[in-house]
């Protein structure tokens, strides 16, 4: 009887102790859980501010549904240096990159826009006739003007748009944990010295090795290139996992230097339902032609190259193609002597009333405007030199 005393309660203290340490270990759990949950919910708010302050609609244009529905989707990235963080409603955008993401192929197309390309400037209530250099766009009315004279330049839709204050660039990248990109020649930048091969960049030297310009053979078009690579980066740095403890940072620094259509909920379905066309990014850019107009240097791009960019962009919204006709081809029409001599560099802008002169039509006005619209601005250079 004794022995067996003994063994009940050596038993019943085991199974005591046992509830107990079960009891702390869940307790253990409910906490952590709880404080993972109260973390991802205050991550969730803060991220939510962060992105609802970025937030601003385009004039006259309808919110798409094409992330709602899965269908392919089309970004306008705008860069404006303007030098000072938060001035994103002032200055050209001298980075221009159209996006195209499929979530079905799993792919995204990027496509550079030279900032000196020859464009038609698309008013939002007026046909006036201006010509520019594209990136005056949106210096003249904001990211709704850039928008649509993308769209006529190239005949895309463009659902969305992104812009950035590039300033802030190197927060973004500081934010992702630095980007990894393939230099392509060795150069110095604003105090930033860039070897040949691969490099990991910090903010401040992916800030530098997007701006340089001039020490690049391929000026402008070297440029893009090494914009494309910083954009890549940062979005592989961005799907990895290793980013999400710097995740405050990168919400902190978008509410002061971007601007968008792209609610919360856009970019939480982007960043769930098309994140597996990010590992299949090709680039592309906009080859244009050196013009001199009215003095100023510009870049004037083949009808053939807007035609080629423009099928490629329509194929990757799964677009029908179309045979391109806007003032930009009207104008190439018109040069024939500029495109038959690969030497030249002289280029003229007709105004709608030679153009109706010399074709003959007597009405100048109907595909313009009235002449009132034309102005003492009927051709100017805003554009950067």
């Amino acid at each position: 009887m004794p022995n067996n005393s003994r063994h009940g309660s050596g038993s019943y203290h085991a199974k005591k102790s046992a509830h107990a340490y079960l009891k702390i270990f869940l307790l253990v759990i409910l906490t952590v859980g709880f404080a993972v949950s109260a973390y991802a919910f205050r991550l969730y708010s803060q991220a939510k501010t962060a992105v609802n302050a970025t937030y601003r609609p385009v004039d006259n244009k309808e919110v798409s549904t094409n992330i709602k529905n899965g269908k392919p989707l089309s970004i306008l990235l705008l860069g404006v240096d303007t030098g000072a963080e938060g001035r994103i409603d002032k200055g050209n955008s001298d980075t221009m990159i159209l996006a195209t993401v499929n979530k079905d192929k799993e792919k995204v197309n990027l496509v550079s826009i030279p900032r000196d390309t020859m464009a038609k400037m698309q008013y939002k209530n007026s046909s006036k006739f201006n010509i520019q250099k594209i990136n005056a766009a949106y210096n003249l009315g904001s990211s709704s003007m850039a928008i649509s004279t993308v769209e006529k330049l190239v005949n895309v839709p463009i659902d969305y748009y992104v812009t950035i204050d590039m300033s802030a660039l190197s927060k973004i990248v500081d934010a992702v944990g630095g980007i990894d990109v393939d230099v392509p020649f060795s150069f110095n930048y604003d105090w930033q010295n860039f070897k040949k091969g691969k490099m990991h960049l910090n903010g401040k030297q992916a800030l530098a090795y997007s701006r340089m310009r001039y020490e690049d053979p391929d000026n402008d078009y070297g440029r893009q290139k090494r914009q494309q690579q910083v954009i890549k980066g940062i979005i592989n740095s961005a799907m990895s996992l290793n980013t999400l403890t710097n995740f405050e940072k990168i919400m902190n620094t978008l509410s002061d230097s971007v601007a968008t259509n792209l609610s919360f909920d856009d970019m939480l379905s982007v960043y769930e339902n098309y994140k597996k066309a990010s590992k299949n990014i090709k680039s592309d850019h906009i080859q244009g032609r050196n013009a001199w107009i009215d003095g100023a240097s510009y870049q004037v791009a083949p009808t053939s190259e807007l035609q080629r960019i423009s099928n490629k962009l329509r194929k990757s919204l799964e677009l029908d193609a179309e045979k391109l006709s806007n003032e930009e081809t009207k104008q190439n029409k018109l040069n024939p002597n500029f495109f038959a001599n690969e030497e030249s560099e002289n280029y003229t802008v007709f105004t709608p009333a030679q153009q109706a002169s010399l074709t003959g039509s007597s009405d100048s006005t109907s595909s313009y405007g009235s002449s009132s619209d034309y102005g003492s601005d009927t051709f100017s250079s805003v554009g950067n030199p």
